[in-house]
């Protein structure tokens, strides 16, 4: 942080220094792991499929009879393949033979004219297939032959079609990235092995992290369903903490989202215009920020109140944050306070720092030093959908921190949250909706950044895959990303006993301000007080103010 302030405007929701709050950390280049943009050629998915029939003789001392049917589709030459191009290294490993082998478990087998059924019969012609599977129904089923008709002309067709047909012959929209995605999602959430063996590879083919948004987004997703099929997404999500970029590097790469996109800026300045009005003529001021981060947000805020006449008021911030937002800022929460503590003495505003580094779900009043007399307000900036609600959890810590809060009797409460429904949506259709979500953030980044900047690819990476792998790969307690629209959020904080408090028009021109820099395509919209952010016709950010 600079010595001296990078901005003199005096309005509580102006210009934000050049750093982002908000952490979305993705892994490392792991050489161990894949990347969602490591090349087709180097993928070789080897689905391996084994088909068992036991019969039961009509004869009660014979044995049991089984016929095993194995085939692989192999896109390699190779007998065997080891993968370790997904995020969960897993390795899928096939056994040794050609790309179609079968056995023969009881050479006593016969057809019905008294020979035996030849090992090989699975290579034979689909028609002489045919017969040999009716003489042995016949034996297995007696009359009742209809039972297995549907079954038999599917496997004559399964053995003469190559992958590339069964492509056709499934439907997958092999041509149409988005419609593969959702079509591989619902494979996914149905476990159809097969089709996913089939989907998968083709995805990888047509997804890039340099390609056009909805190619580079479904780098990501793709990475995610790998993840959720080998059940490791919880590890990818955690385990890779230790493997981010250096620190320095991480705040570059936050630095790049905030500035290539107003989605934190309109947050930031939509809160502190409404945070300065509720505590205008308030000697002493208690700022709560549940995920406070790097404490950029409060320096424009600072600046407002030093310009107060007659005299700041006193402020106090108490700033919530875990152990895991301590690597980008190179330290623990006493960084941010001596950062807003140096700010604070240059504008000659009396403050003080309560750093309380636990999550935002743990927090309980005693951590909060409430002190009488002191204005309340409470921020939550894209931090309330990281609270566990009554899906999660019987102990709901969601709702019990809104009913914390309001015990407090705040002037106010913001709240930032993405306008999207993934808490309790089920896989395929949370699936569909962060598909169609970060296509659009994805879109907003193509205007600042060119496709082939490393740095666009970097701040992607490391800003926004790791929010989405969560979304794609995670259930229960490991799934942190719980998005829920604005209704949703209305009907929370008013069962908590909230009332809304409309944004003002100066915050609503402030914000038309700052997007004249920014893409036309960047739509504002205020709905019964209530600010939205969107790109084109989709909603992206809303922001509220309560009391």
């Amino acid at each position: 942080m600079a010595d001296t302030p990078t901005s003199r405007m005096v309005h509580p929701f102006g210009n934000v220094p050049r750093q982002t709050s908000k952490q979305f950390l993705y892994s490392g280049n792991s050489p161990h792991l894949c990347h969602p943009y490591q090349s087709a050629s180097d993928t070789h998915v080897v689905p391996q499929h084994h088909y068992t029939m036991k019969s039961q003789s009509s004869d009660a001392g014979s044995d049991d009879h089984e016929t095993h049917k194995q085939y692989t589709l192999d896109s390699s030459a190779a007998s065997g393949c080891s993968r370790n191009d997904s995020p969960s290294s897993q390795s899928i490993h096939t056994g040794s033979g050609g790309p179609l082998s079968h056995e023969d478990s009881h050479s006593g087998s016969t057809n019905g004219n008294g020979s035996p059924v030849s090992a090989s019969c699975v290579t034979e012609d689909p028609t002489d297939l045919k017969q040999k599977l009716k003489d042995l129904e016949a034996v297995m089923l007696g009359a009742d032959l209809e039972i297995v008709d549907s079954l038999e002309i599917s496997v004559a067709n399964q053995l003469s079609l190559e992958p590339e047909k069964w492509v056709h012959m499934m439907n997958m929209p092999k041509s149409n990235l988005k419609e593969l995605l959702i079509a591989c999602a619902r494979a996914v959430e149905q476990n159809n092995s097969f089709a996913i063996d089939l989907m998968i590879p083709e995805l990888r083919k047509m997804v890039s992290v340099s390609g056009e948004p909805l190619e580079r987004l479904g780098a990501y997703m793709v990475e995610g369903l790998v993840a959720r099929l080998a059940a490791s997404g919880n590890s990818i999500y955690k385990a890779l903490k230790c493997k981010e970029p250096k620190s320095a590097d991480l705040l570059s790469y936050m630095h790049f989202l905030y500035e290539a996109c107003p989605y934190f800026k309109f947050g930031y300045m939509s809160a502190n215009g409404a945070i300065a009005e509720a505590v205008k003529g308030e000697d002493r001021i208690h700022i709560i920020d549940f995920h406070i981060a790097q404490g950029a947000q409060w320096i424009s805020l600072l600046q407002a109140l030093a310009a107060r006449p007659g005299g700041p008021p006193f402020v106090r911030i108490t700033g919530i944050d875990d152990s895991v937002s301590s690597y980008a800022r190179g330290g623990g929460l006493e960084l941010v306070g001596r950062r807003l503590s140096h700010i604070a003495g240059l504008y000659k505003v009396p403050f003080q720092f309560n750093a309380v580094t636990i999550s935002g779900s743990e927090v309980e009043e005693r951590h909060l030093g409430i002190v009488p007399g002191e204005a309340v307000a409470v921020n939550f900036t894209l931090e309330l959908h990281h609270i566990p609600d009554e899906t999660v959890s019987t102990a709901n810590h969601r709702d019990r921190i809104l009913r914390l809060v309001k015990s407090l009797s705040p002037k106010v409460l913001t709240l930032v949250e993405q306008e999207s429904n993934t808490n309790t949506a089920p896989f395929a259709q949370r699936f569909a909706e962060t598909l169609d979500y970060y296509t659009a953030i994805f879109e907003s980044i193509d205007l600042a950044l060119p496709r082939e900047d490393r740095e666009r690819i970097n701040m992607e990476q490391h800003c926004l895959a790791r929010e989405i792998v969560n979304l794609v790969a995670c259930e229960g307690e490991e799934r942190v990303e719980r998005h829920e629209v604005f209704g949703k959020w209305k009907a929370r904080l008013m069962m908590a006993g909230f009332r809304p408090s409309p944004l003002s028009a100066l915050v609503n021109a402030t914000i038309k301000t700052l997007l004249q820099s920014y893409s036309l395509d960047y739509k504002l919209a205020e709905r019964d007080g209530v600010l939205y952010l969107g790109w084109k016709n989709r909603p992206l950010i809303v922001s509220s103010a309560w009391h």
